[in-house]
């Protein structure tokens, strides 16, 4: 009897750890400023603690996160939300369930000293990023919103940290990069850095959210319920209080610097700012806007399939409480 007393017990104790759901979550890139959250709440337990091992990997681009979430590769992935529907139209079914970037954080790079003043001067020139970035896909839709044909530039293949580097040595006339990493830009290219934000030119889609493969949400639904429910939690405290989310993140990735990080997640907070994160929650897509990206991916981009836009995103897993208070 006692022994049988024993091995109850010992399963007892051994079932949370059983119980653990396994998340492999790839992100867009690799670990920075941006992602802070997701290493604060892995930091403080959250995860652990509603019953989720969720592991992070780098990422090389949001078409690569959506196309390995979408065959199931990972479960869970961070992508931008045009290519998220551009992909959807290809049979790539991913749904987006946590809205990071409310505004578009694409921008373009090129040096003042080429002569290039704005987009109308890309003719002709190369742009370069990594086959996989999520601002090819997209670029149609900024060339036909500014008069460029989109079939005048040349793309150029290049490594995500070569992308400077590369603009720099005159290889590339032009790069593409998120916003949150706008000051690196500024302290290498000085007064002669060139700049514009997509968002500002006439194309502001949303930009990454969480999404998650169609087909393991539909089974795994209270697992996901628990990612969203943390992950809004550790954004919110993120904005609130930056600087643990942001050593978190520097502790697991020791090749980062605190200073930088911390100046990444202040741009970062820009990107998460709109009406809706603010009036109704930290995370939310809203239908109007996701229906005019769905009808700016189509117009200008193409949609190989047509499907009903609310098929990709959910606010279902929100809470409402939780806004974006800045």
């Amino acid at each position: 009897m006692r022994k049988l007393l024993i091995a109850a017990l010992a399963a007892a104790i051994a079932a949370p750890a059983a119980a653990q759901t396994r998340l492999d979550f790839i992100l867009n890139w690799v670990p920075g400023g941006d992602h802070a959250p997701y290493y604060y709440a892995k930091a403080q337990g959250w995860y652990a603690k509603e019953g989720l091992d969720v592991n992070r990997g780098p990422g090389k681009g949001s078409m690569l996160a959506v196309q390995k979430v979408g065959a199931g590769a990972n479960p869970i992935g961070l992508a931008d939300m045009g290519n998220v529907l551009i992909a959807k139209g290809k049979g790539a079914d991913t749904v987006g369930v946590f809205n990071v970037y409310a505004n578009s954080p694409q921008g373009l790079y090129w040096l003042k000293s080429s002569g290039i003043k704005g987009i109308k001067d890309f003719a002709g020139k190369k742009i370069g990023n990594p086959a996989a970035d999520g601002a090819r896909p997209m670029w149609p839709a900024l060339a036909k919103a500014n008069g460029v044909d989109p079939k005048s530039v040349i793309w150029v293949n290049v490594d995500a940290n070569a992308k400077l580097s590369a603009l720099k040595a005159k290889s590339i006339d032009v790069t593409t990069s998120f916003y949150n990493i706008h000051h690196i830009f500024q302290r290498e290219l000085g007064d002669d850095m060139g700049f514009v934000a997509w968002r500002d030119v006439g194309l502001n889609p949303y930009g990454n959210s969480v999404v998650v493969n169609a087909d393991f949400l539909a089974k795994n639904k209270p697992a996901i319920a628990k990612f969203v429910k943390v992950t809004q939690r550790a954004f919110a405290a993120c904005v609130a209080n930056p600087r643990p989310c942001v050593q978190a993140l520097v502790d697991a990735n020791g090749a980062l610097k605190f200073d930088n990080e911390m100046t990444n997640w202040s741009l970062v907070e820009v990107l998460m700012s709109d009406k809706s994160s603010k009036s109704v929650a930290l995370g939310i897509h809203d239908d109007a806007r996701m229906q005019a990206d769905y009808a700016l991916v189509r117009d200008y981009v193409g949609i190989d399939k047509p499907f009903d836009v609310k098929t990709t995103y959910t606010n279902e897993f929100l809470d409402r409480t939780v806004k974006m208070t800045k």
